[in-house]
Formats: structure tokens, C-alpha cells, sequence
């Protein structure tokens, strides 16, 4: 137990810039879709999270890609 609290770390940390948590991702698609006020309240209310994501997941997805899926399952 002392040499975990004692001692050194071994290894290198990877180069380049951090990678992105879920929470940043969170954060940034609030910011996306022009949300105002803390995204950790919004969740707690079941109704308004799902229409947000909803909206995140729209904002996203090109109109495009909806007509190539479509003409997919017809042929």
C-alpha cells in the first residue's frame, strides 16, 4: 500500500492534445443547438433531455442522408 501512495507513475503519457470525454461532447452539442442554462438540470427532466437530443441528433444528420435510406429499402 505504500508504494501506491509513495511512489511514481511508470510509462509515458501519449503525445498530442487530450482526448474528448463524453461530457465535453455533451457540452458541445448543448452549445450547438443553442442551449441555455446547465445541461446537468435539463437531464434530470426525462421529456426536455429527449427533445434535446432529438434536436442534436437532427442538427447532425443531413436531410441528404434521410433520401439515401429511404431509396435504399425500396429497391
Amino acid at each position: 500500500m505504500h508504494r501506491i501512495l509513495v511512489g511514481k507513475p511508470e510509462g509515458k503519457r501519449p503525445l498530442g492534445r487530450p482526448r474528448r470525454r463524453w461530457e465535453d461532447n455533451i457540452k458541445m452539442d448543448f452549445r450547438e443547438v443553442g442551449g441555455g442554462g446547465e445541461w446537468m438540470e435539463l437531464a434530470q427532466d426525462r421529456d426536455r433531455w429527449r427533445a434535446l437530443v432529438n434536436t442534436v441528433i437532427h442538427f447532425r444528420v443531413p436531410l441528404s442522408a434521410g433520401n439515401v435510406l429511404t431509396s435504399c429499402r425500396s429497391s
